[in-house]
């Protein structure tokens, strides 16, 4: 008990110093990088308000969201607390800016993180199909993977199509190169992860595992996620030449080895840094790489973080 008590002595001061380190760094840096003053006039088209014309898809900051579809999940008060990364529902994410879902899913079609289950998948559908039926230029990066432990769905890709098919955006390495004008009417790249079935491959309607990256830090430790993202990000190639996207996660993750396990406190420690983010990847020469950009608790600065640094590179601002 005594070495127990005296762990979590130590990983409360860890914890403390890397909220100092964090402030001091925004005390000292601030958040202003090239466009950080630029706001979108309306979010649920931030797209259409840059010009579909002028937007490459390989200039575009994604605003997304780490386990979109958990807003429900488990039960209210006891279990939703440990799982759950966002509070709006996918359409409200929608409309608020995000542009990148990430899913998860098990064998029988139902929304889950880890072992806790939520609805079905066809809620996400639906209020994906709501929202681009109220909007016009807006394009989406759907990711649906299997979650880790569960089984694939079956006939998945068949199920997705059958939904989305119309609006998807089929595999082909020129779509980095083309603007969102050129796209349209299709407005949905969906990544499909499935954990046994075969990836989908070039011309399929889906997007495989390559083409969606990421270097995922598990650490409840805001400093350490911040440094690391960024070393990892340095290490890119700049989005114009690489033919995938890279994300990002302005997140911090609950450990089993500290008292408090609950996602949204743990998670508050980086949340409010995305734009002394940005700021360092300016300094640190990488702001060139930074693509796909996910949080948890998505709010409206964070969209307009985003946006306004696509604007930028729209511009020519950087």
């Amino acid at each position: 008990m005594g070495s127990m008590l005296s762990k979590q002595k130590q990983r409360r001061k860890e914890i403390k110093t890397e909220k100092k380190t964090l402030s001091a760094l925004y005390e000292s840096c601030g958040e202003t990088y090239p466009g950080s003053d630029y706001r979108p006039a309306d979010r649920k088209n931030w797209m259409a308000g840059l010009g579909p014309e002028k937007v490459h898809v390989n200039k575009i900051v994604w605003p997304g969201t780490h386990d979109s579809a958990t807003n429900k999940i488990g039960i209210p008060f006891i279990s939703r607390p440990f799982a759950q990364c966002q509070s709006l529902s996918i359409y409200q994410q929608l409309v608020k800016g995000t542009r990148l879902l990430d899913i998860r899913v098990n064998e029988n079609r139902l929304v889950c993180h880890g072992i806790l289950t939520t609805y079905s998948v066809d809620v996400v559908i639906n209020d994906v199909k709501k929202f681009l039926s109220e909007t016009e230029s807006e394009i989406i990066i759907l990711e649906i993977r299997t979650e880790f432990g569960h089984e694939d769905p079956a006939d998945f890709e068949k199920y997705l199509e059958d939904n989305l098919g119309e609006f998807l955006i089929h595999q082909d390495d020129h779509v980095f190169e083309k603007t969102i004008a050129e796209l349209l009417p299709k407005r949905i790249i969906c990544v499909w992860k499935p954990n046994k079935a075969p990836r989908p491959k070039a011309g399929s309607p889906f997007w495989n595992a390559t083409h969606l990256k990421d270097n995922w830090i598990d650490t409840d430790l805001p400093s350490t996620k911040f440094d690391s993202n960024l070393k990892h990000l340095s290490e890119q190639q700049p989005v114009t030449s690489r033919k995938f996207f890279y994300r990002v996660e302005n997140t911090v993750t609950p450990q089993p080895d500290n008292p408090i396990v609950c996602v949204k406190p743990v998670t508050r420690r980086i949340h409010g840094y995305a734009r002394l983010f940005i700021t360092q990847c300016f300094a640190k020469g990488c702001a060139d790489r930074l693509q796909v950009f996910s949080t948890d608790f998505i709010d409206d600065d964070f969209v307009d973080a985003c946006v306004s640094l696509t604007q930028a590179r729209v511009e020519g601002k950087c």
